[in-house]
């Protein structure tokens, strides 16, 4: 177990080693850091004996066949297959567990398969997602959504911060080969029919486990999140000429629209509501803000809190713009319903919590994953490990050995 627990923290720390620079770590998708960290998954891969490639998108996917992996003379289960992944890329100062954990225990538990000759009567795919993060070109689950079959082909329209979209990013050449990069995207995904079940490991990122001393949870559903780009449109102006009353301040109105959804969402039981981002246009210290570009982050496990929640954030919004003589253009970037996990893969994973003498507790996702859109074509389930105090996108996230031992 020692010597398990050590390549796990040695295959980590060489990921971790692999960024695009800064503090923490950084690796969005498309990037050198990333297709260096994805060419590094797939020589682990290969090493444990499975048939790895990276595909269209730029997964990486590794492939134990049933007949490779069994002993005696069992037979694959119709075709079927059992997907274990996580993801590779990373929030911009991020720490080294948030996902790759995930890549690294599955391929741990590979290679203990094909050690033992376990007996499997279907395939093993290891999946490392290329975007799970979608910080480059707001494209959240880009990776799961390909080998889900749900891939939205004006996505490779999408455009990063330096004007670079994602079909070129994919090595493309926009209006030449669009068309067939969704062709071929399509044809990465997975049948609906041969998927048998999703397992994911992660850390919480929260801290519920890590306060209540337990080293592993079941997840019983992953939160659904509303996303939306919110833009106040006033009047720039001279800051010592425009008398207080006569502004149109974009940035007053931005402020007032954050502390109204803290208030609100405080005030609502079972949802959060974040505005993580804020952009002024033409930001300077002498110039009243005339437009300021701003994110919102609505998550909750009930699908009606949320709707809810989003109708009066958005009614919220219009009134302060009107009130302020702004334009409010409300653009709703991603929408994803709450997820349930599936029950009978709950059980199997409660059955082995309690076989090693942990508490089963079960807990609610906050954050989103890849299991979200394969949930639409599988069964899904995850396995959450404590982390330290439950920081996670912060340099500070770590796992103790002790829980990489129980996990």
């Amino acid at each position: 177990m020692k010597d398990r627990i050590l390549r796990v923290k040695t295959r980590i720390d060489e990921l971790a080693s692999i960024s695009e620079g800064g503090s923490g770590i950084t690796r969005r998708y498309g990037t050198a850091a990333a297709m260096e960290a994805g060419k590094k998954v797939l020589g682990w891969m290969q090493e444990a004996g499975m048939t790895a490639r990276v595909d269209a998108i730029g997964n990486v996917r590794g492939v134990l066949r049933a007949d490779a992996a069994r002993v005696g003379d069992v037979a694959a289960a119709g075709g079927k297959t059992l997907v274990i992944a996580s993801h590779i890329d990373t929030v911009v100062n991020a720490g080294r567990w948030d996902g790759p954990m995930g890549v690294v225990m599955g391929l741990d538990l590979v290679e203990n398969i094909i050690k033992n000759g376990v007996r499997l009567p279907f395939d093993i795919e290891l999946v490392a997602f290329c975007d799970e993060e979608g910080v480059r070109f707001h494209t959240t689950y880009l990776g799961s959504k390909v080998v889900a079959g749900s891939i939205e082909p004006e996505m490779l329209e999408r455009r990063d911060e330096d004007g670079v979209s994602l079909l070129q990013a994919m090595g493309g050449d926009a209006g030449v080969l669009a068309e067939e990069a969704v062709l071929r995207l399509k044809g990465e995904a997975i049948a609906p029919e041969r998927w048998l079940g999703y397992f994911e490991i992660h850390i919480e990122q929260g801290p519920v486990l890590y306060e209540r001393n337990i080293p592993v949870a079941p997840v019983r559903a992953i939160a659904g999140q509303v996303r939306v780009e919110v833009i106040f449109k006033g009047m720039a102006g001279h800051a010592g000429t425009v008398p207080m009353e006569m502004r149109q301040d974009a940035l007053c109105g931005a402020a007032e629209f954050v502390l109204a959804a803290e208030e609100m969402a405080g005030a609502e039981c079972g949802l959060v509501a974040t505005v993580g981002k804020l952009q002024v246009k033409g930001a300077a210290s002498n110039v009243i803000p005339g437009e300021v570009v701003c994110s919102l982050d609505m998550r909750s496990a009930d699908e009606a809190v949320l709707s809810r929640g989003h109708e009066r954030l958005r009614a919220l919004c219009l009134e302060i713009g009107l009130r302020r003589g702004l334009t409010i253009d409300w653009n709703v970037v991603q929408v994803s319903s709450p997820v349930s996990c599936d029950t009978r893969m709950r059980e199997l994973l409660g059955t082995c919590i309690r076989a090693e003498g942990y508490e089963v507790l079960e807990l609610v996702s906050g954050a989103g994953h890849d299991a979200v859109p394969v949930s639409v074509v599988s069964p899904v389930c995850m396995l959450f490990v404590r982390c330290f105090k439950g920081i996670s996108h912060n340099p500070l996230e770590d796992v103790e050995e002790k829980d990489l031992e129980a996990a």
